[in-house]
């Protein structure tokens, strides 16, 4: 079996493909002065780790290895060093022991892989013995309600649906209601796909919100905003937009395998730091892990 570290380097295979060709040919056992340190923070920029955490990254490096020849595996190692600083922050465990039920919301925009997400969390705990089901808040795309259904058929789990169409949160009014009857342990409740410019879309989220509150006060104990890793910059704005319309707690960032903009979390930690639970990096349930600051900086580095 492919261990975890494995998969994640290969999942950031395109990102770090794309460093390891700059830095062939930024470094070459020069000593290191300030045209290489620009070159290095122009890649970096150019991986998507943003202005503000690039020129951080490189200011650390710089006051190690100004003046000094470096060996191409020197300058891999000492980035993937300051990059695994800036990301520690961020990591996060998944704990759903506080409450019961433990309600996680699943938010993005679409495409960004909430329902496979919540498919492959749900697999993993029912696995670990919690009893767990789905709600198909997704009321107005029957394909994510088809797709939710499917996974939970893969797990023996649970998923409350409607009437397509209908008003998702008197969905998960009713959802929530019947989980707790069942005495569920952990509840994930999917949701439309909202662009974040789209103000009606993101009302509704608030709507959803106020209902699962009615239901139990202090849920949605997590709230997850799916990444689609190849957005790049954008996934920094979705951030913002999402934690002032709804509480985010935590990040999933996903379809890490087909981006070459790996670098994003950077930024994100740069920029509005935020706890990263998950990192998907294909489509099996195996493809989706915990996030290790230090193992995610080594794969970006291709070490």
């Amino acid at each position: 079996m492919v261990g975890f570290f494995q998969k994640l380097g290969l999942g950031l295979k395109k990102t770090s493909d794309k460093i390891t060709t700059g830095l062939k040919d930024i470094v070459s056992k020069r000593k290191v002065d300030s045209a290489v340190l620009d070159e290095l923070e122009e890649l970096l920029i150019c991986s998507d780790l943003g202005v503000g955490a690039s020129a951080d990254v490189i200011k650390a490096f710089s006051a190690q290895k100004f003046d000094k020849e470096v060996s191409e595996q020197e300058v891999k190692e000492a980035l993937a060093s300051e990059i695994s600083k800036l990301l520690k922050p961020m990591e996060a465990d998944f704990d759903v022991s506080d409450h019961k039920p433990y309600v996680v919301l699943m938010v993005g925009v679409n495409g960004a892989g909430k329902t496979t997400t919540i498919g492959k969390l749900g697999a993993k705990l029912k696995a670990e013995g919690f009893e767990v089901s789905f709600v198909a808040g997704d009321t107005f795309r029957a394909a994510a309600v088809e797709q939710l259904e499917a996974w939970g058929f893969r797990s023996s789990i649970h998923v409350f649906k409607g009437e397509y169409g209908c008003d998702s949160a008197g969905l998960c009014y009713d959802s929530l209601n019947a989980a707790i009857k069942r005495g569920d342990d952990v509840i994930f409740i999917d949701t439309a796909g909202r662009l974040q410019n789209k103000d009606g879309l993101l009302d509704e989220l608030k709507k959803v919100v106020r209902v699962i509150k009615k239901v139990l006060p202090d849920a949605p104990h997590l709230t997850l905003l799916s990444l689609d890793a190849t957005t790049g910059q954008n996934a920094v704005s979705q951030v913002d937009v999402f934690k002032k319309i709804v509480d985010v707690n935590g990040l999933v960032v996903t379809k890490l395998d087909g981006s070459s903009k790996g670098g994003i979390l950077a930024a994100i930690a740069k920029e509005n730091p935020t706890p990263v639970y998950f990192v998907g990096v294909g489509e099996k349930i195996e493809d989706l892990d915990v996030f290790n600051a230090e193992d995610y900086a080594k794969g970006l580095l291709g070490l």
